[in-house]
């Protein structure tokens, strides 16, 4: 039988499957990521010749590429379904999660690496700079609801805000990690911390916030404005969204910014211009159907992934940095972040709790290893791949009952506009 048929019927159950996939995650409390990467196990383990599993070494391309369009996608997504108009007050929780919990988190981790496995400073970095964004792909069960659905509790609203900044705001740290690998290798000529601070920090993140922005408010007035004067402008198209990612991905990346960046703040721009129009549940509607779609796929060969050999070199060291990181570094250093917060101790342990890991730190280490060459390519597989799993797992199974329990526990929450 043609393997490629197999695989459309497969693909395409699993994508059939991910309709009701939500409403199975509400009832049963287990996340759907869950399910998935099971099934890909047990399908390559039974049907090893159907599903071809991802080997990182030579497919290196390929992984880059679909978790970069699962990512952007996702991350247009994630900042349209954020009600709460930005300002330092009112975004406060996040951007202490970045300043504080993801650097923490890059340091705590990079510490780790080399301490415990006498990693390389570059190495060490990339560990850190990979593992510390939380995933915007695979926490849609912490974050907010679609566009205008109502009250929004702040646990969900910083997990996602704090998803939809960091997996930009970890560049600069992975570029760091790159640097420190080029000068290592005797590259000085073509890396120094100095063009790094200058380009891969001040430029880059300059260039997708200013780039995001504007195309946002663009978009924003044809949309909102133009549509007024001129009719035969109006549209319900919700790929409006996907087209819209693309672009503003591309443009970026063009000059040379951060794209990551700049899809989210021109969701969160584009969002804002109108902030109560319908027009928004339809751009977000359509998004986050694409996005159900590729990661139902994605998640199916990740599991597959999992049964080729890619943890053959898992250590007890590697289980306990694992551990380690998802129950210490994390979950302290975004308390740290939130302790003044005025915000409920419970929601506090959440936010700090739930720092899913996904698909972001595949993309960066993906793209590290394309960028540079670094002693330890494999430990690090070895090692994101499996603190991945363990989140992915750990997080599943207790995401949907801890956010039901805080809405019981503090159902009348008031939120700013």
């Amino acid at each position: 039988m043609d393997n490629y048929i197999l695989l459309l019927t497969l693909f395409g159950l699993a994508a059939f499957a991910m309709t009701w996939m939500p409403v199975f995650t509400k009832k049963t409390g287990i996340s759907y990521s869950v399910i998935y990467v099971l099934a890909g196990v047990l399908i390559y383990l039974f049907f090893p010749k159907v599903l071809p599993a991802p080997d990182p070494s030579s497919d290196q391309e390929l992984i880059l590429r679909i978790t970069e369009v699962v990512v952007i996608i996702s991350l247009m997504g994630t900042g349209l379904k954020i009600d709460r108009s930005f300002s330092l007050k009112n975004w406060a929780s996040p951007l202490k999660l970045i300043i504080i919990a993801m650097v923490g988190s890059i340091a705590g981790a990079a510490f780790l690496g080399y301490t415990l496995f006498n990693f390389d400073l570059a190495s060490a970095m990339l560990l850190g700079a990979v593992l510390a964004p939380t995933d915007p792909v695979l926490a849609s069960d912490v974050q907010v609801e679609p566009p205008n659905t109502g009250i929004k509790s702040e646990a969900r609203f910083s997990l996602t805000a704090e998803a939809g900044l960091n997996d930009g705001m970890a560049f600069p740290f992975t570029w760091l990690a790159i640097t420190l690998a080029l000068m290592a290798g005797n590259q000085a000529n073509e890396a120094s911390l100095a063009q790094w601070f200058a380009f891969d920090v001040l430029y880059k993140i300059t260039a997708g916030l200013v780039l995001g922005f504007a195309t946002g408010r663009l978009v924003g007035f044809v949309l909102f404005r133009l549509t007024k004067k001129y009719t035969f402008l109006e549209t319900t198209d919700g790929f409006l969204a996907i087209s819209l990612t693309l672009l503003v991905y591309g443009l970026t990346e063009l000059i040379q910014g951060y794209g990551f960046i700049a899809v989210f703040i021109c969701a969160i721009s584009l969002r804002h211009f109108e902030k109560k129009a319908q027009f928004h549940n339809y751009l977000h509607s359509f998004t986050d159907q694409i996005e159900r779609l590729l990661i139902a796929v994605v998640l199916i060969l990740f599991g597959a992934a999992l049964t080729s050999g890619i943890l053959s070199g898992l250590t007890w060291k590697m289980v306990l940095f694992t551990l380690l990181f998802l129950l210490i570094v994390r979950p302290l250093t975004a308390y740290i972040s939130l302790y003044k917060a005025n915000i409920h101790i419970k929601e506090k342990l959440a936010i700090s709790f739930f720092g899913i890991r996904g698909l972001g730190s595949i993309f960066y280490l993906t793209f590290a290893f394309k960028e540079a060459n670094f002693f330890h390519e494999k430990e690090l597989w070895t090692m994101v791949t499996f603190t991945i799993l363990i989140s992915l797992v750990m997080h599943g199974f207790t995401a949907t009952t801890v956010m039901k329990h805080l809405k019981k526990t503090i159902p009348e929450e008031q939120v700013p506009e």
